[in-house]
């Protein structure tokens, strides 16, 4: 679909209504990027009309930013359905590219996924989710794909338990208490109370494992990696299946060395503050 394509999709004009949080807001902005948003996994291909509803904007307002999108390469168009293109990526690895310390600690996750056999990542906070920043897979250990930018959420990861370790109390309650505390599997911890304890836990003794709450099957390792300054500011784990090795296998085994590689990468880390 061209330009002339979208022009002749018909709109609906209702303005939009939502509030502009201040003078310095680039309200047309913030809808660009919500029409980015609206895509996912969940919704690779859509319509205008879908676009619409999942950005919370107008038909006349999708169109306009899908237009602009289109133009610039980020979108493209198949009939009426709409999807993004690969120079979305440059938006995700400008960042990367910015914290060049994951590019040299990935050799650390490397060898620790070839010492183990199991699959090794890296995430870093971003609101109530984690987000990826290496993903190194020694076999497939989860029902879904996740690449570098994948999100999940905090409260039922191990490596989002260890990253909501860092917050005080008062601090992660508060953050808690405002998330969609959902019943992933039937393993999931939703209490506020009992998740303020399990990550009380984890910050006493500097790991987390969690146990079939994001997936069933599915265990993982955690470990906090540090700053200069004792701030934990990423996390590591090693995921695989509860068929394979049991759970005292990976406290004994795999635990030690997790520890040592999430060591390792906070030396780097000190080292280039």
């Amino acid at each position: 679909m061209n330009d002339a394509s979208l022009d002749a999709i018909s709109t609906d004009e209702t303005p939009d209504t939502a509030p502009r949080p201040g003078d310095s807001y680039v309200q047309s902005f913030a809808r660009g990027l919500a029409v980015l948003r609206s895509f996912g996994a969940e919704a690779p291909r859509q319509t205008l009309s879908e676009v619409a509803e999942r950005a919370q904007l107008t038909r006349a307002g999708a169109r306009r930013i899908l237009h602009t999108l289109l133009h610039l390469g980020y979108v493209e168009a198949e009939g009426r359905l709409f999807r993004l293109t690969p120079k979305v990526l440059d938006l995700g690895y400008a960042y990367l590219s910015s914290l060049p310390i994951w590019t040299q600690a990935q050799p650390l996750l490397e060898e620790l996924m070839q010492t183990l056999r199991q699959s090794c990542s890296a995430t870093v906070m971003d609101g109530d989710d984690i987000v990826y920043v290496v993903r190194l897979s020694a076999h497939r250990t989860m029902s879904i794909n996740l690449g570098i930018g994948s999100r999940l959420p905090a409260y039922c990861t191990s490596m989002g338990r260890v990253l909501l370790s860092g917050l005080t109390p008062e601090v992660l309650r508060a953050r808690l208490s405002k998330m969609a505390l959902l019943p992933i599997t039937p393993a999931t911890m939703t209490d506020i109370d009992a998740l303020m304890a399990e990550i009380a836990q984890v910050r006493r003794q500097g790991w987390c494992l969690v146990q079939e709450e994001l997936e069933q099957g599915l265990v993982a390792l955690a470990a906090p990696v540090f700053d200069r300054s004792g701030k934990i500011v990423a996390a590591i784990n090693v995921s695989g299946q509860t068929a394979g090795p049991s759970v005292a296998h990976l406290l004994e085994h795999s635990l030690p060395k997790l520890l040592e590689t999430a060591g390792r990468v906070s030396g780097m880390i000190r080292l280039q503050q």
